[in-house]
């Protein structure tokens, strides 16, 4: 047997604790699968004193993540403490400096430094692993850069935020208003310190734009993805969706166009039979299609400690059994700026609005939606309330651009009581 792979883990939360735990209790399982073994040398976070639930005292401390990377006796950086910038980036950059392989489950920190965190990786000869950093438990990287490397990747879509799935779900299987439903995660301790990363679709498209990269040869690129959040969903779409068989969903999909890169991070309507549809709580599910597979559908938990460290630990298996691949899937210098292109491809869309109690309101409505040559398929009106009628409006396939062109007209008009709201409905 060679000698033991030696780790070196930045991050002592949720993710890290849960290595330490695997790697104790896995370890004859470890060796026997990769021919070596597999031993933690040294740890560091912000509190050595914290009590994390394991006896950390046969490691070597280190307050200092970048002299934790530089150890001589760390062979692999296990980077767990996450931010795009900052410590977690400069102990990265030393590591592989260093001459170590790195493992980092830091998606914001891919996203937006990955081409050149890649680039100094392979100039060096070392590896970064990152299957934790996109959909916890869920081996989508594995599954693009190995399984489905002999496919051209048409499309990639799915739900890569676990607490936006479990708060629309909730909304709809309880009947609860957004805020409401909000302040229940947030007391679960299921949002991030800064809340809009997950509602706002900031940590979703942060891992759009690293599945994009490997599925599509192309640089991460996180500004060119339409970023929308879940905060304009109410009780209502939900509801109004059920009722046409669909489900609210943030969904995430990037396609290649005539155009360009299209990546979108935004709410959408789903059929509700789909497998996407059929998603409950914080799982999550990436969809890929290839021309030779055709469409894949992978499922699982999107986060928490097992999941998470299951993932960083397959990464760090490969490691040992001296699997290295390219960053992306495919050398750093080959990789290709992609235009970002909006969504050009026609689809229906659903549009609710708030019309004043006006004489020829709907009308007006109706007109300057055929004038920009948006035809309608299905239309409801509800009660009125506070002098507002409330109109939900399903148009058949449309272009985007044509459709913002008649909302931007609606709104210079005297029968609009609020900025309607638009979601694209998903062939899935």
């Amino acid at each position: 047997m060679t000698a033991p792979l030696r780790l070196g883990v930045a991050g002592l939360g949720t993710v890290g604790v849960g290595v330490v735990r695997i790697i104790r209790s896995q370890a004859a399982l470890l060796s026997a699968r990769t021919g070596r073994d597999i031993r933690i040398t040294a740890v560091s976070a912000r509190d050595a004193n914290k009590d994390r639930g394991v006896n950390l005292s046969s490691y070597a401390w280190e307050s200092d993540p970048v002299a934790l990377a530089k150890r001589d006796d760390v062979d692999v950086f296990v980077e767990l403490m996450g931010g795009t910038d900052g410590p977690a980036k400069d102990a990265t950059e030393a590591a592989l400096d260093a001459g170590k392989d790195v493992v980092t489950a830091n998606k914001a920190m891919l996203a937006i430094h990955g081409q050149a965190l890649a680039e100094r990786a392979e100039a060096l000869g070392r590896a970064i692993r990152f299957e934790a950093a996109v959909a916890g438990g869920i081996p989508v990287i594995k599954s693009l850069t190995e399984g489905l490397a002999a496919n051209e990747i048409t499309r990639v879509m799915g739900v890569m935020n676990g607490t936006c799935n479990y708060i629309l779900t909730r909304m709809e299987n309880a009947g609860l208003p957004y805020d409401a439903v909000f302040q229940e995660a947030s007391d679960l301790g299921y949002l991030e310190a800064d809340p809009n990363l997950d509602v706002g679709g900031i940590d979703a498209g942060h891992k759009l734009a690293i599945l994009s990269s490997i599925a599509f040869g192309t640089r991460p690129d996180f500004d060119g993805i339409e970023l929308e959040g879940i905060q304009r969903i109410t009780i209502d779409d939900i509801r109004q969706a059920a009722d046409m068989g669909y489900r609210i969903k943030l969904l995430g999909v990037a396609q290649r166009t005539g155009r360009g890169l299209e990546q979108r991070m935004q709410p959408c309507l789903v059929p509700a039979s789909s497998p996407l549809g059929q998603l409950e709580g914080g799982t999550n599910m990436i969809v890929i299609e290839g021309n030779a597979v055709e469409q894949i559908v992978l499922r699982g938990p999107g986060a928490g400690e097992g999941p998470t460290a299951s993932a960083v630990m397959g990464d760090v298996c490969d490691l040992a059994r001296g699997l290295r691949l390219p960053t992306f899937g495919q050398p750093a210098a080959t990789l290709t700026d992609a235009p970002s292109a909006r969504a050009v491809l026609p689809a229906p869309y659903y549009l609710r609005m708030a019309l004043l109690d006006k004489p020829g309101a709907l009308a007006k409505v109706a007109t300057i939606l055929g004038n920009a040559s948006v035809s309608i398929d299905r239309m409801r009106q509800y009660g009125h309330s506070d002098s507002t009628a409330p109109v939900l409006i399903v148009t058949h396939k449309t272009t985007r651009a044509a459709l913002d062109d008649a909302l931007a007209e609606m709104q210079k008009t005297d029968v609009i009581a609020s900025p309607p709201v638009a979601l694209r409905i998903e062939s899935v």
